[in-house]
């Protein structure tokens, strides 16, 4: 039997209809059997889906063709079953909840850094103009515990929502250096890094695509242990296959 091939990926972009395009979504994921989640908010969509790997890239073609969605970047990995029991489609406030924070439609997104110039950078300690290298994990502490970028400050939170007043005792400790945010797939940061910018944390960075573009892209030079995701696999080594849970670091 063929492998499964598994996809992420998110766009934030205004919708005027999310129960539209929600329907839309079920549909074309239902014609291709595909299984896992789809959220979709006036603010964007946000899937996790799995299923043949023919049907996977014909539904990314198939959103690709809408304007709204052109551009969106998938992370891909493989598994030998599927790791979603069924189909979910849902409408919500938030495709990331981050307190009412929504996040505008013409926002700028925070300027981006690579997997490759990341490795670069964690490899000497900064960036290219010499600014020491921080990198902040905003993913919340149970994540965590299966893995983490070492080195990488970690906080104290169950939720991202959270994340705001976690950050404020290390205000001082981020001025003037270069801080690399990042998350699973790389939607926390899109909203965390344009916030810190706004509070005054300064040019905060993320890292495009996060943890699974860097695994897929780099591997897991300065990482430890894995990286859960939200199936059934539960936590994935750097070469996205899954691994025991009880195995992984504690970051």
């Amino acid at each position: 039997m063929s492998p499964i091939l598994n996809v992420a990926a998110y766009r934030f972009v205004a919708i005027d209809e999310p129960d539209a395009v929600a329907a839309w979504l079920r549909e074309l994921a239902e014609a291709r059997e595909l299984k896992g989640s789809v959220l979709v908010a006036a603010e964007g969509i946000n899937l996790f889906l799995a299923g043949q790997a023919e049907d996977v890239h014909g539904l990314m073609d198939d959103l690709g063709r809408d304007p709204r969605f052109q551009g969106i970047t998938p992370k891909f990995s493989l598994s030998d079953s599927r790791p979603f029991r069924r189909l979910r489609v849902k409408v919500k406030r938030e495709i990331i909840s981050f307190g009412g924070r929504i996040r505008a439609a013409d926002a700028a997104r925070a300027p981006a850094v690579s997997p490759a110039t990341l490795r670069d950078w964690l490899r000497q300690g900064h960036d290219d103009v010499g600014r020491e290298l921080v990198l902040l994990d905003t993913r919340n502490q149970q994540e965590v515990a299966f893995g983490s970028f070492k080195q990488a400050i970690k906080l104290p939170i169950d939720r991202f929502t959270q994340l705001p007043d976690a950050l404020e005792s290390h205000r001082d400790a981020l001025k003037g250096k270069a801080v690399v945010s990042f998350c699973t797939g790389g939607i926390r940061c899109e909203k965390a890094a344009p916030w810190m910018a706004e509070a005054g944390y300064g040019d905060v960075l993320q890292l495009e695509g996060g943890i699974l573009a860097y695994f897929e892209q780099v591997g897991g030079e300065g990482y430890e242990g894995g990286c859960f995701v939200f199936d059934e696999r539960v936590v994935l080594d750097p070469a996205l296959q899954p691994m025991p849970a009880d195995s992984a670091t504690s970051a």
